[in-house]
């Protein structure tokens, strides 16, 4: 096992792993930016070093002061969280070279399955239904696009090939609109993630967000946990998920859940990650990504199963072996994550960062909590939004959805706008308490668009 991890990260996540270190006892060293010297991560770590300035990209992007701080602290392992350099081959690759520990896949896995289009193709190889498309980057001065577009079916999606989130993808529904959606799809991509390539493939309509977490050892052995259900979402990023899904049966659970298997097994896929794909209406489901990291809803997983992913992935990043299978799995209850964002939902989710007054997040049986803020904590406008995490499990679905709501009662946070009202909306709403929503249910159940 390790002795000390820095955590390459911020705000609630790396508070989580700081907590999942100590019950290993492993020491911690948290990272932080001049902006983020009062964050709840840096008051708990046994250790902190500042690595530059507010902005991301000269402070928790800034590779060589990370790997500075770690060799400086004496870390002999780095955890990257989500999101930042968590999916960075390169990063990656520097860990290594340095003498340090990434906990995380091999930089090969990362490679291969950050690249979407390569990913597709290799997804094929191993027998996962991929949904159709280019098979390539694509380009709006490209004659064959137009006949390649009619001949997959409108509508289709334009997607970047590098990065996700919602960034550089367009849904086209004509002809007429595809040129343009295209450039716009490159530019977009080209801001966010300094690659312009972008590659189209058939739009599945009302579709249903389902993922599987997947783990695997040193040793050959990977396995599945139960589905997240994920379909909840805005501009195509995720603010409810739940565990197991009301969309998903015995029998899809089993093929979907041998299909991320294949992919995880693909790429010789160590520590913990996650397969995506997208269900249509009739149960036909299609690889849509593979996430090489932890994810933002991993809780509600560990709610259903009991299983510490956060100590799982460090202790396979140690060499330990996995230790369980994915048939002994037994479901304990349903689990329903919403995620608390600083944000105006009534304002097209501007941001909201500012200085928190009054501030009460609820408990009591049943709820969890993952947070970083407390009250007279500013939330500085550099970084993502997120605020917190509520967890409700229950006996069953209607159990979880009555303790989320009751929490979600209970919240208080002044000083700032953010979306516990709109999460109230969607428990309370008859659609989603019948279960089975799809992605389109945000803007058609609850803003009416």
């Amino acid at each position: 096992m390790f002795k000390k991890v820095l955590i390459a990260n911020r705000g609630e996540i790396a508070c989580r792993i700081i907590r999942a270190c100590r019950e290993l006892g492993v020491k911690t060293v948290a990272i932080h930016s001049e902006a983020d010297k009062e964050n709840m991560h840096v008051k708990l770590a046994d250790q902190s070093i500042c690595v530059g300035p507010a902005s991301s990209s000269e402070s928790y992007l800034n590779i060589p002061s990370i790997i500075a701080a770690a060799e400086i602290s004496g870390a002999d392992a780095i955890h990257p969280g989500y999101g930042f350099l968590a999916e960075n081959t390169y990063f990656a690759e520097v860990c290594e070279a340095c003498g340090i520990k990434f906990i995380g896949p091999k930089k090969e896995s990362i490679e291969r399955m950050g690249d979407k289009i390569a990913a597709i193709e290799l997804m094929k190889k191993a027998g996962v239904p991929v949904v159709p498309g280019s098979g390539g980057p694509v380009n709006a001065d490209d004659p064959k696009v137009a006949a390649l577009a009619k001949k997959i079916g409108y509508p289709v999606i334009i997607k970047a090939t590098a990065g996700g989130g919602g960034k550089g993808m367009r849904i086209v529904v004509s002809e007429e609109t595809l040129k343009n959606s295209i450039i716009m799809a490159q530019e977009e991509a080209k801001r966010a993630f300094g690659n312009p390539d972008v590659y189209m493939e058939k739009y599945v309509e009302e579709p249903h967000h389902i993922e599987f977490q997947i783990l695997g050892d040193a040793y050959g052995k990977t396995c599945y946990l139960p589905e997240r259900d994920c379909s909840i979402q805005r501009r195509h990023q995720k603010l409810v998920e739940e565990s197991p899904s009301p969309f998903v049966d015995d029998v899809l659970r089993k093929k979907m859940g041998k299909a991320a298997k294949n992919a995880a097994a693909a790429v010789n896929y160590i520590t913990v990650g996650t397969v995506e794909f997208l269900v249509d209406k009739k149960k036909n489901f299609y690889f849509m990504e593979m996430n090489t990291r932890i994810q933002v809803e991993h809780p509600v997983t560990e709610m259903i199963t009991g299983i510490d992913l956060v100590k799982e992935q460090i202790k396979l990043a140690a060499g330990e072996k996995l230790s369980f299978d994915s048939e002994k799995i037994k479901i304990l209850g349903h689990a329903i994550e919403c995620r608390i964002n600083a944000e105006d939902p009534d304002k097209d989710f501007i941001p909201s960062p500012g200085t928190i007054g009054r501030l009460y997040l609820p408990g009591g049986p049943g709820i969890r909590l993952d947070s970083h803020v407390y009250s007279g904590y500013t939330i500085p406008p550099f970084y993502d939004s997120l605020i917190a995490k509520i967890i409700a499990q229950g006996a069953d679905r209607e159990e979880a959805i009555m303790r989320m709501q009751r929490a979600l009662k209970e919240v208080e946070i002044e000083g700032i706008k953010n979306t516990s009202t709109l999460h109230y909306k969607i428990m309370a709403n008859e659609k989603f308490r019948k279960g089975g929503v799809s992605t389109d249910f945000l803007p058609k159940y609850i803003f009416g668009r």
